[in-house]
């Protein structure tokens, strides 16, 4: 099944000059482009949900501890670890 990237992603890669699509790859929800078009790199695994679709499936109170608790999870990570919680947390 692929990911449904929700408005939310699609905001969050044009406020940080990327392009999102769903993952060619079933481990990873989305791949990650520059605005030239060429990949970078995957990210998100698609075992988990994510902010835009806790929100969806749970409302935003939820989603917000989610959130929270997420941070709390991968503080510290790499840049991309940031920009995969940019733009799906």
């Amino acid at each position: 099944m692929t990911y449904t990237i929700l408005p939310y992603t699609f905001q969050q890669a044009k406020k940080l000059g990327v392009i999102v699509k769903p993952s060619r790859f079933s481990k990873y929800k989305i791949d990650i482009y520059d605005l030239k078009g060429n990949y970078g790199f995957s990210g998100g695994d698609s075992r988990y949900s994510d902010y835009p679709h806790y929100i969806k499936s749970h409302g935003k109170e939820y989603a917000d501890e989610r959130r929270r608790l997420y941070h709390i999870r991968h503080k510290g990570e790499t840049l991309r670890g940031r920009l995969i919680a940019e733009l799906l947390w």
